[in-house]
């Protein structure tokens, strides 16, 4: 499976992801967050796989997050509403997305990339 990396180029964490991992040699595949948004299927899949908390897959900075006041219903919402909304509109869901065989990593922290992709080099 090829490293798949959901951005938004608009955003300068994945503007940063995308540099470094350009000049760390890394193939991957890009793909627009924003056109091809996540499907339900694929972010229960990815949330299983990580062991993460679905809260983690939520773009907590964002402005549909804070126009939605997700902060204050998340806690509540069960799991089957959460992954329709991050499903509904890919600005809810955190990016960068790191996909590989075997990680799913959302957001950018060059020291966990760096670990999850430099390895398998």
């Amino acid at each position: 499976m090829k490293t798949i990396v959901l951005c938004y180029r608009k955003c300068s964490t994945c503007q940063k992801a995308l540099k470094w991992l350009e000049e760390n040699g890394v193939e991957y595949e890009e793909r627009p967050i924003r056109e091809e948004n996540p499907t339900r299927q694929e972010i229960e899949e990815w949330h299983k796989r990580s062991a993460l908390p679905l809260k983690r897959f939520f773009n907590t900075s964002g402005n549909l997050y804070k126009e939605l006041k997700l902060k204050d219903r998340l806690a509540d919402m069960p799991e089957t509403e959460q992954l329709e909304l991050l499903s509904s509109d890919g600005m809810l869901v955190k990016r960068p997305l790191l996909v590989t065989e075997d990680r799913i990593y959302p957001g950018f922290k060059e020291a966990d990339w760096k670990e999850i992709l430099c390895a398998k080099q």
